[in-house]
């Protein structure tokens, strides 16, 4: 019998109206949202469903996006849906921590509010990020070690879908480098700074004195982080890898292959959009995601993973 795994987007996803279904049909939560508006300092379900502008604003974007991601997760939970492991991309880690028992909600949210602000001060002029299309990780990386400047693998997708970042000359210089070894294509991305990348490491920093004065608890259900795509063990080491996640590469492609190779078959991600189901069709053919960003997806994979798992 296979395994459930609940996974969490990160930022990029967002959108004007986002959990909007939840929070009217559900009181969890609308109290999941209070929650967060208070830990946060701020009218989050406003911020979600009203101000467009601020939403795509890195030190905002963050807390709305853990605020849905919660409250979709307190919904499943509430109709019986359990996951057997859980993992998040970038921002989603901490949606994944939630899920894990490792943290509570508050803290979750306000370690968020204070990581989107400190992402959107420590970003330096002329930042930016790229897809790489077409091309492994391993020549991605290489190309990037013989670049001149500041630039680095910022993700590891799924196959053929590799994510640059860095300096701006850097990265362009890179993605040239990239085409000729064989990418079929290079996509500048539309974001505000050069996130895990090096050049974010102070801002690491700071998050981390933010995180050293929370309590992180044994996790009810394993839990795997970006930083080195294995499940982490002692919750002691949870700040100190939510601190370095912030400057180095997300192991995204890695695991969900640690997670398939354990046993895992249903991958139930929570959040808007749908990335990383699209990631998994390109990892595994065998493998079955769900996408939960309306109400009526939760029926769906409630009833999905009911018949794989009664």
């Amino acid at each position: 019998m296979g395994k459930i795994a609940f996974v969490f987007p990160g930022q990029g996803a967002q959108y004007l109206g986002m959990g909007k279904d939840f929070y009217e049909r559900e009181a969890v939560c609308r109290e999941v949202f209070q929650e967060a508006s208070e830990a946060a300092g701020l009218d989050v379900a406003k911020l979600c469903f009203e101000q467009e502008e601020k939403l795509h604003q890195t030190e905002y974007t963050q807390i709305a996006m853990l605020a849905v991601e919660a409250a979709i997760l307190a919904a499943a939970q509430a109709r019986g849906l359990q996951a057997d492991v859980t993992a998040g991309l970038s921002l989603g880690e901490y949606g994944a921590l939630i899920a894990s028992g490792a943290m509570k909600p508050r803290d979750a949210f306000r370690a968020v509010r204070r990581r989107g602000i400190l992402m959107q001060e420590a970003v330096p002029e002329g930042g930016a990020m790229a897809a790489v299309l077409g091309l492994d990780g391993e020549t991605a990386a290489r190309v990037c070690e013989e670049t001149a400047g500041a630039v680095s693998v910022a993700n590891y997708n799924c196959p053929g879908q590799i994510v640059i970042t860095g300096e701006q000359q850097a990265v362009e210089r890179a993605c040239e480098g990239m085409r000729e070894a064989g990418a079929k294509r290079t996509v500048p991305l539309k974001v505000s700074g050069p996130f895990h990348s090096p050049l974010l490491e102070k801002a690491g920093q700071e998050l981390g004195q933010v995180l050293a004065q929370m309590e992180f608890g044994p996790m009810k259900i394993p839990y795997l982080t970006n930083v080195t795509a294995d499940y982490v063990r002692d919750p002691a080491d949870i700040p100190g890898l939510l601190m370095r996640q912030v400057a180095s590469p997300v192991l995204w492609q890695p695991s969900v292959e640690r997670m398939i190779a354990d046993g895992t078959d249903i991958f139930v991600e929570m959040g808007p959009g749908r990335t990383l189901t699209g990631f998994l069709r390109k990892i595994s053919r065998e493998a079955k995601g769900y996408s939960v960003e309306k109400w009526e997806d939760l029926e769906k994979a409630a009833a999905a993973a009911g018949k794989e798992r009664p």
